[in-house]
């Protein structure tokens, strides 16, 4: 909330107003506050009726009290993008003549819907794809291959494939949600830390030894609980462990490693860092702050391939983040890559 007199020039301000446009803003011309044509234009007119036409009503807010202005508009401020519903109106006796301006932040609110849009819309993108195929297939086989026995086996088993891969999709959806529903509850439980990467490593050997990678150790041989919920633990790390043999595994090798950080400053205590790290292709540094989000592929041909759904990262974060701990990404083209997960050897109460 700002307040001007019959100059423009600010008399009043709250808070929020100062942390959002600086604290410098008495007895400053409104202009150089906030410098928005159709703001500064609605405040004109609201302290002189007569000195530019009327605003045209903004047909997506309600229809506001007569001698009030509102209006949405977007400007930059707070080193950030500020979409604000604003409601210009004339300042009350005995205080007048002037006006307020309120300003309401919708960034996140909008931040928000077009995040639920993106979501819906790749959604839709990821079952329509296979579903079309599949349909494609059954016209086929009822049709021209109807008595090809060799086409008709080679059909089904793609459909196979495509069908397991919705379901790979929703079992991920699901389990993105129920993570989500449960990150700002801490675990209540404690985590056999080296023993859960020595389970996930034995279930993933068959797969480490077809695709050719040999699985090196580090610092998995000390005693240590922490914190933790281990059926969200054995899914991070089985995630990325997966996605290092997927990715990864042209290097021919694999690396997990656990040590104790004394102090981590970003979770302000001692923490456990688990590294995966392999020596394969290796990403493009323009891909890595976008990794974690939902569907989001670095190649979306060979992850489908490879029947990636483009959540796993995603689940990922949002686990570590459960357990008030953070994921580095780290990779260089021909060098390979290293996920390292930092837990906390405590949670704090705060």
């Amino acid at each position: 909330m700002l307040a001007v007199d019959r100059e423009a020039r600010v008399i009043a301000a709250n808070g929020l107003a100062g942390a959002l446009l600086g604290s410098d803003l008495l007895d400053r011309p409104f202009v150089t506050v906030l410098r928005h044509p159709a703001i500064v234009e609605a405040v004109d007119r609201m302290l002189d009726p007569e000195a530019g036409p009327a605003p045209v009503p903004d047909p997506a807010l309600p229809t506001p009290p007569n001698g009030v202005v509102t209006l949405r508009a977007q400007f930059a401020a707070d080193g950030r993008d500020v979409l604000a519903e604003v409601t210009v109106a004339p300042l009350p006796s005995p205080f007048g003549p002037g006006a307020t301006i309120a300003l309401l932040d919708r960034s996140v609110a909008e931040e928000a819907e077009q995040m639920r849009r993106d979501f819906v819309a790749n959604v839709s993108h990821e079952l329509k794809t296979p579903l079309t195929a599949m349909i494609g297939f059954i016209e086929t086989l009822r049709g021209p291959a109807r008595d090809d026995a060799r086409a008709r086996d080679r059909f089904l088993d793609i459909m196979e494939r495509e069908a397991a891969r919705m379901n790979r999709l929703i079992s991920e959806l699901l389990s993105l949600s129920r993570v989500q529903s449960e990150e700002r509850r801490r675990p209540s439980g404690d985590v056999d830390l080296p023993g859960l990467l020595q389970g996930v490593l034995t279930i993933l050997a068959p797969r480490a030894q077809s695709a050719g990678v040999v699985i090196e150790t580090s610092g998995l041989d000390q005693p240590l609980r922490l914190p933790g919920d281990a059926d969200q633990l054995t899914q991070v790390f089985q995630n990325l462990i997966e996605n290092a043999l997927k990715y990864g595994g042209s290097g021919g090798m694999l690396r997990v490693s656990m040590a104790r950080l004394a102090h981590e400053p970003m979770l302000r205590g001692p923490a456990w860092a688990v590294t995966v790290e392999d020596r394969g292709e290796g990403i493009e540094e323009q891909h890595l702050p976008r990794l974690t989000e939902r569907f989001y592929r670095v190649d979306t041909h060979r992850s489908r391939a490879q029947g990636g759904t483009g959540l796993g990262l995603a689940i990922v974060k949002h686990i570590v983040s459960r357990h008030r701990g953070r994921l580095r990404i780290e990779s260089r083209m021909g060098e390979g890559s290293r996920f390292t997960v930092i837990l906390p050897e405590r949670l704090s109460r705060g």
